[in-house]
């Protein structure tokens, strides 16, 4: 990338830290040592501004370039990404929205723990969110790393790494001087900024083509090197069983895992009721619905006018597409419309990267803090001190995800998504459904719920061919696979529901039919909530 290239996008990065911090700042000067200010802001946000959160914490860099990507490569088979997670929000509208908000306080631990044993429930499900979100920030680091190589000219490792570790320090000054107050609005103006950034390229693309979507399909086919079969199903997921039983496995995993996601999950808690959390959500799928839309013609439009094998020398899997058809779409390289356009997208895309992660650092120091140290205490914790070690937490979750995502930095940010996806489908919906919704749960079977769909998860992806045994893998040297799909979905998401009931139907102790019936009316009716 030419100079301008560069100086414009680092000025608009910096714009984009420099307002954040500043909002982080304001933030930090209000009084931040209660729990309700510091996990929940105070539950004081309206179900627009939520909304708006919640997309923002949603449309995630797996969103903006790995779809984007995977449909530049893949065509028909890229596009299930954006089904799946646009058709999960139903789960969370219809199932999830308002008996959450109205059964916890800050967690998913909290839910569970109204009926059950609080201490191992919280020891478990504390454990699950923070393996889920460590998982979903590689992909975001990821992310950072190819975009600023692509900005740099993929010349320097150096300047991926410190990238990387720039986004998780950020992270952490955002998590822990600002908490949900601060995250929220970062979350707020991120996807004012991501909307508007989608909007322009979307109709950019449609402008090329003169309003022609047909003529962008048939190009897009032409220039992909694989003709119709571009638009047909199978060009990822065809051929043989193990790779339709992936697609099954994946689309498992995206449709059924936003429930699951610790960090959407908390975002129900900063409003004041659950009428407000459910129409939060409408917000946010009617935003969301929108964004996945575009990023269909995105995807078709990189294809088309970049060409999939362009998109492929550029990232192996595809990150980098649409800052490529951006620069294309303003005038090509070298272009001052280019350039603009260029360095607009990549801060967009980079102002995506960092609101994603303070979100996601903040739920999963939230369930350390909130579930697994006070936990561990044996005298009940006090709530500065429960605030003070979620800021620790949020150092030591960053330092982590840091540490993978250098390690992951070729696979498709969208692919790591949807393996995140799945062990929260796995480990976390099961629980959270059969507390809400079946009388008989037991505390047995709600650990064994967790851990029935956590360890077969993680395990599974160890051993597959993301891990080691292709030359895509983090391994690429090394072969230890021995389970043969790439997403554990179809596998761990069962074995997760028939864990908890099992555990349940072997637990030696009856159900607390008091605090069964306590729950219940609590969640139908919001009686009682916090």
């Amino acid at each position: 990338m030419t100079g301008s290239h560069q100086t414009l996008a680092l000025v608009l990065f910096s714009l984009f830290v420099a307002v954040t911090l500043g909002i982080t700042t304001w933030v930090s000067r209000r009084r931040q040592g209660s729990a309700e200010e510091f996990y929940a802001g105070g539950r004081l946000f309206s179900p627009l501004e939520n909304g708006f959160a919640i997309a923002g914490d949603y449309m995630s860099a797996a969103s903006f370039l790995g779809i984007s990507g995977l449909i530049a490569l893949y065509g028909y088979d890229g596009m299930l990404y954006s089904v799946g997670f646009l058709v999960a929000w139903l789960v969370v509208l219809l199932l999830v929205a308002e008996l959450v908000r109205n059964c916890g306080r800050f967690t998913l631990a909290d839910v569970i723990a109204a009926r059950m044993a609080e201490r191992p429930v919280r020891i478990a499900a504390g454990t699950s969110s923070v393996a889920v979100s460590v998982l979903y920030l590689v992909a975001q680091m990821v992310g950072a790393g190819s975009l600023v190589a692509l900005l740099l000219g993929g010349s320097s490792e150096a300047a991926r790494s410190w990238t990387v570790i720039g986004v998780g320090a950020l992270m952490v000054i955002y998590v822990s001087l600002g908490g949900m107050r601060a995250t929220t609005w970062i979350q707020i103006v991120k996807a004012v900024l991501l909307m508007a950034g989608t909007i322009a390229l979307t109709v950019l693309v449609l402008l090329r083509f003169h309003g022609d979507v047909n003529g962008l399909l048939s190009t897009a086919a032409e220039r992909s090197g694989h003709g119709p079969d571009f638009l047909a199903p199978g060009l990822r997921y065809g051929g043989d069983w193990t790779a339709r039983l992936d697609f099954i496995s994946l689309g498992l995993a995206l449709v059924l895992g936003t429930a699951g996601l610790p960090h959407i999950l908390s975002r129900f808690y900063t409003v004041p009721t659950a009428r407000a959390a459910r129409h939060s959500v409408i917000w946010s799928i009617g935003l969301i619905g929108s964004f996945y839309l575009m990023t269909i013609v995105l995807g078709f439009g990189a294809a088309a006018l970049i060409g999939s094998d362009q998109v492929r020398a550029s990232h192996a899997s595809g990150n980098t597409a649409v800052p490529l058809l951006a620069l294309d779409l303003g005038g090509g390289a070298g272009s001052t419309g280019g350039t603009v356009l260029f360095a607009v997208v990549a801060a967009v895309a980079f102002a995506t990267i960092l609101a994603v992660v303070a979100g996601i650092t903040l739920a999963s120091s939230a369930s350390v803090a909130h579930d697994l140290y006070a936990s561990l205490r044996r005298r009940r914790t006090e709530p500065h001190s429960e605030v003070a070690v979620a800021r620790i937490a949020a150092a030591g979750i960053g330092a982590a995800a840091i540490g993978l995502g250098l390690l992951a930095r070729d696979l498709n940010v969208a692919f790591l998504v949807g393996l995140a996806f799945a062990v929260a489908a796995s480990a976390n919906l099961p629980v959270l459904l059969f507390s809400l919704f079946w009388r008989k749960f037991t505390t047995r079977g709600a650990v064994w719920s967790v851990y029935g769909g956590l360890v077969p998860a993680v395990l599974l992806v160890l051993l597959s061919p993301v891990v080691s045994g292709s030359p895509e893998s983090l391994f690429p040297g090394l072969d230890f696979h021995l389970f043969p799909l790439q997403n554990p979905g179809v596998v761990s998401i069962p074995l997760g529901f028939l864990a908890g009931w099992i555990g349940t139907v072997t637990s030696p102790e009856p159900p607390d039919e008091a605090r069964q019936a306590e729950t219940e009316v609590r969640a139908l009716t919001g009686a009682g909530a916090v």
